[in-house]
């Protein structure tokens, strides 16, 4: 990383811990490596993120079904998975610094003493490299005897493969058709790095589409294109995403064929999203681990078949991660000032609006204040009212706010307010009735 793109990226993690959109876990402890906490603006800013996610997949199609699987699962989805005998990583221990660096990662990672060097270059001693699995094992029951052993899921998508059928036959869906899932998973990451893009407990938004094996080629074509459109219309910046293909031998076991989008952060070109073909791999093992069938009749043709699994599998704390990254922006303001903003799109911004008084006198507080009151219920929004107008302004672009509506004098006499906005601090007027139709035309998320 060049020295103005770590200093743009520790600028970035310092405005979040400034302005509440994420704090390190556990900070008055000392803190918890590769676990971290979504603050208010944070917190709003993930909402709206996985409620766009969500409405791309589910209401914007008539095809995909909704899931939330449990994190606790039979130990034996793990087996037939894979992940029990093959999730794991190399992993090499540095008797010196005390640091612990994945073998196939070392040019990558930083050495605990001399960090201007990787472990490969500072001398120290390492060991030979053993394998680390990366799940979070813990057991069921008041008596840990070994028998009741169950994992932290580390991916949602087994819990989708698993309810196949449940899904199919209670919502009546004939192939083809997809189930989406938002929820936590947990990988016992070696190097946890990057602050929120590689941490030990985050959030998956996945979707499973279930085909005919005959027609697996062209839904992933549709879906690698359909997942590009996705991060261009959530505001990111089409120079800063590409696809990358997994080539021969960089397939997972179960991909037929890959691709994965990618994000320019300043820490480099790094995955979002990853497009799977997975064949019926899921599904066969399965079967073959459950001894239930998980094969489809086909109404239509009379054919019964293991089903083909086109997969969309996303971060949503990576997502976050790289609209934080996007819409950071400084400018020269007059007089010497740094304007610092949040150019997030509208849709997903944490605060929709800001609500202020001009001044604190002439029934303008009790004005603004009765605006806020109607807003709240319907959009999140704030009232502000101490410091001067353009202080107040500047805050809100730290924040990511798009718009500011200002009671002044006019507002007293006509009704009108202001607004302004964020991204190229224009202003105009608008009817204070109509602030909730275009706060919902503007923020929407449909």
């Amino acid at each position: 990383m060049s020295k103005n793109q770590n200093d743009r990226m520790e600028k970035i993690v310092s405005l979040c811990k400034r302005r509440g959109f994420v704090f390190q876990s556990s900070e008055i402890y000392g803190g918890i490596n590769g676990c971290y906490d979504y603050g208010p603006l944070g917190a709003e800013l993930k909402r709206n993120v996985k409620e766009f996610w969500w409405s791309w997949m589910t209401r914007r199609r008539d095809d995909i079904e909704a899931l939330d699987a449990s994190i606790l699962m039979h130990s034996r989805v793990w087996e037939a998975s894979g992940h029990v005998g093959g999730f794991v990583d190399p992993m090499v221990d540095c008797r010196t610094c005390k640091g612990r660096f994945r073998a196939d990662q070392l040019d990558e990672s930083r050495c605990l003493k001399k960090p201007s060097k990787t472990p490969a270059e500072c001398g120290g001693d390492l060991t030979e490299a053993r394998e680390f699995n990366l799940m979070f094992k813990t057991s069921l029951g008041p008596v840990d005897d070994g028998s009741s052993a169950v994992f932290l899921r580390p991916e949602t998508a087994q819990g989708i493969y698993v309810n196949f059928h449940n899904v199919a036959q209670s919502a009546r869906r004939r192939i083809p058709f997809g189930i989406a899932q938002i929820g936590k998973a947990f990988r016992n990451e070696i190097n946890p790095r990057n602050f929120t893009f590689r941490t030990r407990e985050f959030e998956q938004m996945e979707m499973q589409y279930f085909v005919r094996p005959s027609t697996d080629e062209q839904w992933f074509e549709t879906w690698k294109s359909d997942r590009m459109d996705y991060y261009r219309e959530i505001g990111l910046d089409a120079e800063s995403l590409r696809y990358v293909e997994h080539g021969p031998g960089e397939l997972a076991h179960y991909a037929r064929a890959a691709f994965d989008i990618e994000y320019l952060f300043p820490f480099g070109w790094k995955e979002l999203e990853g497009i799977h073909n997975r064949g019926d791999f899921d599904l066969t093992r399965h079967q073959e681990y459950s001894g239930k069938p998980q094969t489809y009749f086909d109404e239509e043709t009379k054919e019964r078949y293991l089903p083909v699994v086109v997969e969309a599998s996303a971060g949503c704390d990576r997502t976050l991660l790289s609209l934080l990254c996007d819409a950071y922006d400084e400018e020269e303001a007059k007089g010497g000032n740094t304007r610092v903003v949040m150019r997030l799109h509208p849709k997903l911004a944490p605060v929709k609006a800001g609500i202020f008084p001009l001044v604190k006198r002439d029934g303008m507080p009790e004005r603004a204040r009765a605006i806020y009151d109607d807003l709240r219920t319907r959009f999140r929004v704030l009232y502000e009212q101490s410091g001067s107008i353009g202080k107040r302004y500047w805050r809100q672009d730290e924040a990511g706010t798009p718009y500011c509506f200002t009671v002044d004098s006019e507002t007293m006499a006509d009704g009108s307010v202001t607004v302004r906005h964020r991204d190229a601090m224009s202003q105009e007027r608008i009817p204070a009735e109509k602030i909730a139709e275009f706060l919902d035309e503007k923020t929407r998320i449909s």
